[in-house]
């Protein structure tokens, strides 16, 4: 048996139907909770003998917004480039999905060597919640913070959730995918009014090619053909 294998039958072992696995990667078995089992399950993923996570690798949060959906055709980018990309009309965008927010926890148990993923999905509406692991795993505290900062998932039960990378009075949360790509404000020194002042952003956003393939007479069949029957 694998060892992914052997953990994922030590994790149905321990919390049943509280956890499903669903499709991993990278050799490493992934989980998803439901939101109101997360404390109970990362307390069991910590605390069980034959478990063990005892540290905390990294916390991230996942915006699902756009999941699925390509503004480049890409499957034949190989012999024409990428297409031009097309910035979507005001209200072209589809409806935001009921589950767009997510957290995710990567653990790792010293004691038996081995790596699990957990996914668990926030709370619907504005703003997405989810429970803080904080007491858990105390290492979890900046990682919200940026969970927080940067898509504006609040962690209840956090000591101190506030910004962490962007300034404080930024304006939005700059890992969503509706966050426009030149933000909302810029800032700049006023030398008249000594100080520094915030304005609405001056950037107007356009569409750039990021591949183009340029015709090229040497590889036109006609002149690759003689060389392969001489």
């Amino acid at each position: 048996m694998k060892k992914i294998d052997t953990l994922a039958a030590a994790v149905e072992a321990r919390l049943g139907d509280r956890v499903s696995r669903i499709q991993s990667s990278f050799g490493e078995l992934t989980l998803e909770v439901a939101a109101d089992k997360l404390l109970e399950v990362c307390t069991a993923l910590r605390d069980d003998a034959s478990l063990r996570f005892e540290q905390l690798i990294d916390l991230c949060g996942i915006d699902y917004l756009d999941h699925g959906r390509a503004e480049w055709k890409t499957q034949s980018a190989t012999g024409s480039g990428f297409s031009r990309g097309v910035e979507r009309m005001h209200g072209e965008r589809e409806a935001a999905p009921a589950r767009r927010f997510a957290v995710v926890i990567h653990l790792l148990s010293v004691t038996h060597n081995w790596r699990v993923r957990v996914r668990a999905y926030c709370s619907e509406g504005e703003p997405p919640m989810a429970d803080s692991v904080v007491d858990i795993w105390p290492a979890a505290n900046w990682f919200e913070r940026e969970a927080f900062d940067l898509y504006g998932i609040l962690f209840r039960g956090h000591p101190d959730l506030r910004r962490i990378l962007t300034d404080y009075g930024f304006v939005g949360h700059p890992f969503r995918k509706d966050f426009p790509l030149s933000g909302n404000v810029e800032v700049r020194y006023d030398p008249e009014k000594g100080r520094v002042v915030y304005e609405p952003v001056s950037i107007e956003p356009r569409i750039v090619v990021p591949k183009v393939i340029r015709h090229d007479h040497r590889y036109e069949q006609a002149v690759k053909e003689p060389a392969r029957n001489g």
